[in-house]
C-alpha cells in the first residue's frame, strides 16, 4: 500500500475593495486585490475624480494667508 502525502494549504482571501466579492490572494489572481479589471478601473476613476479624501482641516489658499498677514499691525512678529 502506497502512502500519499496530502497537504492542505490555507488559502488567503480578501474582499474586493470596490464590490466586496471574495478574491483569492494568489499570484494567479490577476487583478488582486480587486475581483476584476472593471472594479480596478472604477476605483482608479474614484481616485482621479478626488472622490476619496483624507480627513483633515481645511487648507487656506495663498490669498487668504496673504490677507491675514497684511492685516497684522506693522512691527508685529510674523508667524512662521
Amino acid at each position: 500500500m502506497k502512502k500519499t502525502a496530502s497537504t492542505t494549504a490555507e488559502t488567503t482571501t480578501v474582499a474586493c475593495p470596490q464590490c466586496g466579492s471574495t478574491v483569492v490572494w494568489a499570484s494567479a489572481s490577476r487583478w488582486k486585490p480587486f475581483c476584476s479589471e472593471r472594479c480596478k478601473l472604477l476605483d482608479l476613476g474614484a481616485w482621479a475624480n478626488e472622490s476619496y479624501r483624507v480627513a483633515g482641516a481645511e487648507v487656506a489658499d495663498a490669498s487668504e494667508i496673504e490677507n491675514a498677514l497684511a492685516a497684522l499691525p506693522s512691527g508685529a512678529p510674523r508667524p512662521h
